[in-house]
């Protein structure tokens, strides 16, 4: 298995095995129960009904009957069902019945392609995408979500911080192709 964390060369792939990759020591297939709950900081599942976080704000979940959910009832049920689990060291791992079926990673862990300052540099080092879609805002261009079939990748470059800002493998929206 090839650590993404320990080798993140292996992100800029156009083609990649799955089935040869973990990160953080997960691989796509295992239960979400073997990710370690001391590094899961924050949860998304069905049972949630009602959320309330932020900035500087503790995170609050309610269920459907207002009934407060602690994090760890949170966690257990995304862990078991289906849903997000979001760790502290900006990693998520996405859920299905109970098995990780996606990984996303942000944050400090793509400095390493800090040296990608353009989007053109960028799409040189990654390849071109199969698909591009540009993501506008009140007709600003805010970045470039890339999908890459042969890795079931998406990579996001952010346009105006001309960085890649996130990183998603396996089971996500667009990432299989049309």
């Amino acid at each position: 298995m090839i650590e993404i964390l320990d080798n993140l060369d292996v992100l800029s792939r156009a083609h990649l095995d799955l089935t040869t990759v973990e990160m953080g020591g997960i691989a796509l297939g295992e239960p979400a129960t073997s990710i370690r709950r001391q590094c899961i900081t924050g949860a998304q599942s069905s049972v949630v009904a009602r959320y309330r976080g932020g900035t500087n704000i503790d995170s609050e979940y309610y269920d459907a009957d207002g009934r407060r959910l602690t994090l760890d009832e949170v966690v257990d049920h995304a862990a078991r069902s289906d849903g997000f689990l979001y760790c502290a060291d900006k990693l998520t791992y996405k859920v299905r019945a109970g098995t990780v079926v996606g990984f996303t990673t942000y944050g400090p862990h793509l400095s390493h392609f800090a040296h990608l300052t353009s989007y053109e540099e960028f799409l040189v080092a990654f390849g071109r995408p199969d698909r591009a879609h540009e993501d506008e805002a009140y007709g600003d261009l805010m970045g470039y979500d890339n999908y890459y079939w042969g890795a079931q990748k998406c990579v996001r470059w952010d346009a105006w911080d001309h960085r890649v800002s996130l990183i998603n493998l396996g089971d996500f929206e667009g990432n299989a192709g049309p």
